[in-house]
């Protein structure tokens, strides 16, 4: 394993919402010598990617908050993303995101939750899986994959999740398209799966197809790349 791997597996092993990691857990996590870890982590260090707590605990960044950040802004597309976002988080009273596809995984790349008493959040820039969710499965159809289901999502044009990946969660997803009608990501409402049932999660259905129809149409505008993993394979008629 060469060292940029190493400090790449270093980085990927602090979870969602960790404040920290003791050099023991680092090294049982990753299945590697403590002395190896601490190495890497302190080259890490003086790039500014990892900070080292008065505990002991390393903890990422702020060198490797300012990559989040930079990936998240590269999808702004002159704030299109975000206002639309607001606007869907303001007429629905729900949290709004928007996803993209990376690999065999999708990640939010913005989102704007409506404040309310109870919340369970999903942070901007968090991995999730394709096959658990209504934007994952709204992903994987437009990128072409086969099979009856996804065949149905696509005649549909969206897809509702009720409890697939958090049983306290339900969400609905359509399709964003990009320049030359190629798929660029999935735009999702989500809330609390005890008040949005397949009912209110299909009200929803045309606001959020308006503000897809939008944001489709302010990035056709633009020349972007089109996330990697397979996305654009699909071309609607």
């Amino acid at each position: 394993m060469d060292a940029v791997t190493r400090a790449l597996k270093v980085l990927d092993a602090f979870l969602p919402y960790e404040q920290g990691l003791r050099l023991a857990d680092m090294s049982r996590r990753l299945g590697m010598e403590k002395s190896t870890v601490l190495r890497t982590a302190r080259t890490l260090a003086r790039s500014g990617y990892l900070v080292q707590l008065e505990d002991g605990r390393w903890r990422l960044g702020p060198a490797a908050g300012d990559i989040g950040l930079r990936y998240q802004t590269s999808f702004d597309i002159g704030h299109d993303i975000d206002a639309v976002l607001r606007k869907l988080a303001t007429e629905s009273g729900e949290t709004a995101a928007f996803f993209v596809r990376e690999g065999e995984a999708r990640i939010c790349v913005a989102r704007i939750d409506w404040p309310s008493v109870e919340r369970f959040h999903i942070r901007t820039g968090e991995k999730l899986p394709l096959d658990r969710g209504a934007s994952g499965h709204v992903l994987m159809a437009f990128a072409g994959t086969g099979g009856d289901f996804y065949s149905a999502v696509r005649r549909v044009g969206h897809y509702i999740s009720l409890g697939e990946r958090d049983s306290r969660m339900s969400s609905i997803a359509v399709p964003v398209f990009g320049a030359r009608r190629k798929l660029f990501g999935a735009l999702c409402i989500s809330g609390l799966a005890h008040k949005l049932g397949e009912q209110q999660l299909t009200g929803y259905l045309p606001a959020l197809q308006r503000a897809a129809h939008s944001l489709s149409a302010a990035l056709a505008r633009q020349t972007w790349p089109v996330p990697t993993g397979g996305a654009g394979a699909w071309h609607p008629k």
